[in-house]
């Protein structure tokens, strides 16, 4: 799979990897489409549209991860992973004082799904941050990102960038020119 992007965020001043202590963690995301709607997560706290998935599990492989975040976070059903879209590598700071960086790699999959959700079983975090699944036009969850961040929201959270991103080129590449059904 190619990397896309390669994200530092601009509070490390070195990436000396072996004086510093690193989280490192891997993600799959999907990218769930239906014409210029796409299935997203919206998040009260961080006021920013992003994709379903997340953290993959030691020992479990990408695609279960997908599935599994898919259907927990989002209540999605009938998912079938179209095609390996690319993966993004990120280098931030981590809260907890026993790392000092987080190391993110996010895999990122085309997928289908059915366009009714069923009953979403997010995690408590995810409760308290008031993450909704919604389908909303791509092109309007991009417009809504953009403003977040050029108005640098105190609640800005630290993927919008990743996340913005990754609307801006899913909408180019496969909103523009969809993949043949």
């Amino acid at each position: 799979m190619q990397r896309i992007e390669r994200i530092i965020h601009p509070d490390l001043t070195t990436l000396d990897v072996p004086a510093k202590r690193v989280l490192r963690r891997r993600a799959a995301r999907g990218i769930v489409l239906d014409g210029e709607e796409i299935l997203l997560l919206y998040t009260r706290r961080y006021n920013d549209f992003s994709f379903p998935g997340g953290g993959v599990d030691e020992g479990e492989e990408l695609l279960d991860g997908l599935h599994r975040e898919l259907a927990e976070e989002t209540g999605a059903q009938g998912i079938e992973m179209l095609a390996p879209f690319g993966w993004v590598e990120e280098f931030r700071p981590h809260y907890k004082p026993e790392y000092d960086i987080m190391h993110m790699a996010s895999y990122f999959y085309h997928c289908r799904a059915e366009r009714a959700l069923g009953e979403a079983r997010p995690e408590g975090y995810e409760v308290a941050n008031g993450m909704l699944p919604r389908w909303v036009n791509i092109h309007e969850a991009i417009a809504h990102n953009l403003s977040v961040m050029a108005a640098k929201e105190a609640s800005m959270g630290l993927s919008i960038r990743r996340e913005t991103l990754m609307l801006e080129r899913v909408s180019r590449e496969l909103v523009a020119a969809p993949v043949d059904s």
